[in-house]
């Protein structure tokens, strides 16, 4: 059985319509050292193969331990519908690190909480002949339990999923979940089993 005829909730948290995502916002271009080199427009950085910038994933836990997982709006322009982090998108032209993924998490979720810095890595995906991701992606963690604002336009479903239970989920349908969250997800429980298993003490 797909993700997609899986019996989902669709309760978690009260819904916004804010449009937050621009094609025209200017993303940070940097090179493999994560050394800034430009700026661009989102769209264009996005096109062909896509042209390397700075980007951000956020994985945030309740008390439980459980991952919130986000499905992507249907909208979106790469990897519509598929399922991903509780959060990811870019910082802008001027915009410090610490200041953008705290404001993409309240523009996505309505949500504030203390992010910790894990990793980062550099990927390139491609999603059809005309658009991929071409990133160098910092990974936070954090930990919260207040009721999420889910912004419709930039997604289509939300839900707490424990850990066990994802990594069944992406072994059995691994096309249903974004490259990026794929390769984070398995660096995240090869490399930081201890910081996963404390989600829960955490935000106790």
């Amino acid at each position: 059985m797909t993700l997609s005829n899986r019996e989902l909730d669709y309760s978690v948290g009260q819904w916004s319509s804010e449009i937050v995502s621009f094609q025209d916002e200017p993303l940070v271009l940097v090179d493999e050292h994560d050394r800034e080199t430009g700026f661009l427009d989102k769209a264009a950085a996005h096109s062909g193969q896509g042209t390397l910038h700075r980007a951000f994933s956020l994985f945030i836990f309740n008390r439980e331990g459980k991952l919130l997982l986000q499905q992507r709006a249907g909208g979106k322009r790469l990897w519509p519908g598929f399922w991903s982090n509780s959060c990811c998108s870019h910082p802008r032209r001027g915009e410090s690190m610490e200041r953008a993924i705290h404001r993409r998490l309240h523009e996505e979720l309505g949500l504030q909480c203390e992010l910790r810095f894990v990793f980062k890595f550099q990927y390139q995906a491609q999603f059809d002949n005309e658009g991929a991701e071409n990133e160098l992606c910092w990974v936070y963690v954090g930990h919260c339990d207040d009721d999420p604002v889910v912004n419709a336009n930039e997604i289509e479903a939300l839900r707490y999923v424990a850990l066990d239970e994802l990594d069944r989920e992406v072994a059995a349908d691994p096309a249903a979940f974004t490259p990026w969250f794929k390769i984070e997800w398995e660096r995240l429980r090869r490399d930081h089993g201890v910081l996963l298993a404390g989600a829960a003490l955490s935000s106790a």
